[in-house]
């Protein structure tokens, strides 16, 4: 395992937020890493694959959600090296993507760290978050008008919502707008995504770059 992984992983494991933290942004400030690499090996695998002992068993969820605000806190204290990575790529266009979750998903740390790989590549994004109703989405987006709306879903529950989500998007919205899903609930496989009726189903930065290049381009 990388020794950046595995001292975050026994800060997170402690529950220990101040070193976490602390830890954290001093990678980016150091530029010993940066915000990708930190979302994508450190953050993300040390938190998904958090193991609930014996003694916690019935604590599980409690740890969980505890963990899981450090980690929150930790992306949004990297907001700072977001922006100094996307000017360094000098990656401004004019492609507005909006990030949300669907109603009734409560898990949207995914859907925030995806954000800020949409505005590391240059785009104008708004990040809605959990839990928001169609409707009041579905009225921002006729006045936002997005090049691009990007749908975060863990709960498996919640595929059915999406894909209604997605049928109204694409009945409604009087231009053409390119929609991407993600997150755990499509277990890495993109044939659900596409049985959704998404565009793109992404499982990196890199995925998305390419999303965001393609648009730009056309």
């Amino acid at each position: 395992m990388d020794e950046k992984r595995l001292l975050f992983e026994q800060y997170l494991n402690l529950e220990n937020k101040e070193k976490a933290v602390s830890y954290c942004i001093e990678l980016l400030k150091e530029k010993k890493t940066d915000v990708v690499s930190l979302y994508e090996t450190i953050l993300t695998p040390g938190l998904n694959q958090q193991v609930c002992g014996e003694a916690d068993q019935q604590i599980c969820i409690w740890k969980e959600h505890v963990k899981t605000a450090i980690v929150r806190t930790i992306v949004e204290c990297s907001y700072p090296y977001v922006m100094e990575e996307r000017k360094m790529k000098n990656a401004i266009n004019k492609i507005t993507a909006v990030i949300v979750c669907p109603s009734e998903e409560y898990h949207d740390l995914g859907a925030r760290m995806v954000a800020d790989f949409f505005t590391i590549c240059g785009c104008n994004t708004i990040f809605v978050g959990s839990n928001t109703p169609f409707n009041n989405f579905f009225n921002a987006l006729n006045r936002l008008r997005p090049e691009i709306v990007a749908i975060s879903v863990s709960d498996y529950y919640n595929l059915v919502a999406t894909k209604k989500m997605i049928e109204k998007i694409r009945s409604v919205m009087g231009y053409s707008v390119t929609i991407v899903v993600g997150g755990n609930a499509f277990e890495n496989d993109r044939n659900k995504a596409v049985s959704l009726g998404a565009d793109y189903f992404t499982q990196s930065f890199q995925d998305i770059e390419d999303i965001v290049k393609k648009e730009v381009t056309e």
